[in-house]
């Protein structure tokens, strides 16, 4: 059986922490602690990046997330197409790292186009025991 919980939130400075914190109590709600710093940790970055870059002005995101026995999917929706890429940051760079810890801490990430505007950056987490992203 799918488990599924979203939370809409505003483009606000203060909702990367509470998108987190939403995230973690859903994991745990639904007893699948094995994953819980990884996907928290993507979804302070994709929610980030949201916030920074995928908001529209009067615009928030949506942090979905979706379990079964084997795949714990996350996705943030924002306003805007524009797609991100995971880029090699310089090292004194205060930025840019976001996605290439995704890509190192997901089984699986990529980005959709939402319809009527803006996209979907999603990321998979293979469960305890899992098979597939």
């Amino acid at each position: 059986m799918t488990k599924t919980n979203q939370r809409f939130f505003e483009a606000r400075p203060e909702s990367v922490s509470r998108a987190r914190s939403f995230t973690a109590e859903a994991l745990a709600d639904w007893g699948l602690p094995d994953r819980a710093e990884e996907i928290r940790l993507c979804v302070s970055e994709l929610a980030t990046n949201a916030l920074v870059h995928g908001t529209a002005p009067g615009h928030g995101f949506l942090v979905k997330l979706d379990a079964d026995e084997e795949v714990v999917r996350l996705e943030v929706h924002d306003s805007r197409r524009q797609h991100p890429e995971a880029r090699q940051a310089a090292g004194m760079d205060t930025s840019g790292r976001g996605l290439v810890l995704v890509n190192t801490l997901a089984d699986g990430w990529g980005v959709e186009d939402r319809s009527p505007f803006g996209k979907i950056v999603w990321s998979c987490f293979k469960a305890a025991g899992g098979t597939t992203a």
